[in-house]
């Protein structure tokens, strides 16, 4: 196994879809002073075979036991569906491997309890670094929290996530993506039925309906980034206001608090059209300023992400400024620190127990939703 003196850690992946291809596997190959990946898993043979050949990986397997029994493996990359992350995270985690696990953690809260109780349990006290790789760019890091704490009390804020069709973005990335379906016959039951099994967590009690499923898939996917960022930047919320779940569209509105007990609201509105335009962004306002962060799609390496400020000078004018702290990109930076908490034992900011509060907050929002239906 490789060794924490070599700085280098070796790298098995589940799942060689869409992420790893597009994502994942350009930075960790651009990054093999760090990351030497030795094991790559999918379903499909051919996806698996594609990416050993194309990234000079040593082993390719349908298996993910054999990635977790490779030797050579530290950290096992977790980048299948949601509804599998529970059980191969913990399998990995029981096999004495470190996890990176893509968002979302999990889809209810009970699941993503298995993965905790399961790190704590690890051979070797491993660990759990979760992808939200959005609170690691360094313009939001840097100018965009820098600019937050001059403003002494919020008016407002808003989240945004219109992503428009994803495969416009990946078919320009440059990256080649390999799609195969040489799935096994029974892998699509299999799947819907771990969904149903989650599905029944994050909506106890009830019927579970279409729309129940589409909620908490978008939820899963859009929503798992823009809430898990609002967290970092203004906390969790004191309660919801209101929720309209209207597929492909989503939106509530949340109450917040600042420190002198004042009240605002912060709007999230998120959905998916066909307009290749990727607007990401999460925006606040004060008296005197408005800050925003810009994001722009991530399966194209490099683009800017831009911090936006707009206020009153001490003549009372209006001005504007435009800032960019740097061009890596958020999953290059994201691996940078996965490597520096697992090597250098820094902390894990984006740890399932962090994830678990975006957790919390779909389930605030599946209540509110709910008794909303109720009323109605």
């Amino acid at each position: 196994m490789t060794t924490t003196a070599s700085k280098r850690l070796g790298v098995g992946i589940v799942g060689a879809g869409e992420v790893f291809q597009v994502c994942h596997g350009p930075c960790l190959f651009l990054m093999s002073h760090l990351f030497s990946i030795e094991s790559v898993c999918d379903i499909s043979r051919k996806n698996a075979d594609f990416c050993a050949a194309k990234w000079h990986i040593p082993q390719a397997t349908t298996d993910p036991r054999a990635v977790f029994s490779n030797p050579s493996v530290d950290v096992v990359f977790v980048l299948t569906s949601d509804d599998s992350h529970t059980p191969l995270a913990v399998a990995a985690l029981q096999a004495g491997k470190h996890v990176m696990l893509e968002k979302p953690v999990a889809l209810s809260i009970p699941s993503a309890q298995q993965i905790i109780d399961a790190e704590r349990a690890s051979p070797g006290r491993k660990r759990v670094f979760v992808g939200y790789m959005r609170r690691y760019a360094p313009s939001y890091l840097g100018a965009f929290k820098r600019e937050l704490a001059t403003m002494p009390r919020i008016s407002y804020a808003r989240v945004r996530d219109f992503s428009g069709p994803n495969a416009y973005f990946v078919d320009g990335s440059g990256t080649f993506q390999a799609k195969n379906n040489d799935f096994p016959p029974n892998a699509g039951a299999e799947r819907d039925a771990r969904l149903e099994d989650l599905f029944r967590q994050a909506f106890p009690g009830q019927e579970i309906t279409d729309e129940h499923r589409r909620f908490c898939r978008f939820l899963g996917s859009l929503g798992s980034h823009d809430l898990s960022l609002l967290r970092e930047t203004l906390g969790s919320p004191e309660s919801i206001a209101g929720v309209s779940a209207n597929d492909p569209f989503y939106s509530t509105i949340m109450n917040y608090r600042n420190k002198d007990g004042t009240p605002f609201s912060v709007t999230y509105e998120s959905g998916i059209d066909e307009i290749p335009i990727f607007d990401a962004h999460i925006a606040v306002y004060s008296a005197r300023k408005r800050v925003w962060i810009q994001y722009d799609s991530p399966y194209v390496k490099g683009l800017p992400i831009k911090v936006h400020v707009e206020e009153v000078n001490d003549q009372g004018e209006p001005q504007k400024r435009e800032i960019l702290c740097s061009y890596k990109d958020a999953y290059t930076c994201e691996l940078e620190q996965l490597h520096a908490c697992l090597v250098d034992g820094k902390e894990i900011k984006t740890s399932v127990t962090d994830a678990l509060e975006d957790l919390k907050l779909f389930d605030m929002l599946y209540k509110k939703w709910q008794s909303s239906r109720t009323d109605a």
